[in-house]
């Protein structure tokens, strides 16, 4: 029942998220600053039986797991399309199972902080994040994270959507 409540959740959240990414209307009223849906990432309680699920059931491509100095997956990005991942991380007892966050890509990242700082909301400067792209983060009003991501030359998220075929 957990894993349909999980599942259900993140489906929600997605159709949410793409809504309001590609909603015609609301385009033209408020501007945009360049967003894209870029990954979805989730906390899974078993992350070699999600990684077989994802890949050998539903067939995503291993894009690039980053694993700790033990061996330990740390995170994992599955690859949908060209310039769309599933990103896998352990769940443990402060990241339970279930969403993490979701990945938006904005045509400038700079830019797109600074917009969202001018309609009200608290933004970090952005960071490089372990998978060296430049990275920051925002809640949105039901406190899903939202994480905001420019491809850094040689990040290893460009480097996948570069071989992608």
């Amino acid at each position: 029942m957990r894993n349909l409540i999980g599942g259900v959740t993140l489906f929600a959240t997605g159709v949410v998220v793409g809504g309001l990414l590609m909603q015609p209307g609301a385009a033209q009223q408020v501007s945009n600053p360049g967003l894209r849906l870029n990954h979805v990432g989730i906390y899974v309680k078993d992350f070699d039986e999600s990684m077989r699920f994802y890949t050998q059931v539903l067939g995503l491509r291993e894009a690039f797991t980053i694993k700790d100095k033990d061996g330990k997956p740390t995170l994992a990005y599955l690859q949908m399309t060209r310039d769309t991942f599933l990103e896998l991380a352990p769940a443990n007892a402060q990241r339970p199972a279930g969403l993490s966050h979701i990945g938006i890509w904005p045509a400038n990242l700079n830019a797109a902080v600074t917009t969202l700082r001018e309609r009200g909301l608290k933004v970090d400067d952005p960071r490089t994040g372990s998978t060296q792209t430049s990275i920051t983060s925002v809640m949105d009003p039901n406190g899903v994270r939202l994480e905001l991501v420019d491809f850094l030359p040689g990040s290893l998220p460009r480097k996948a959507m570069d071989d992608w075929k």
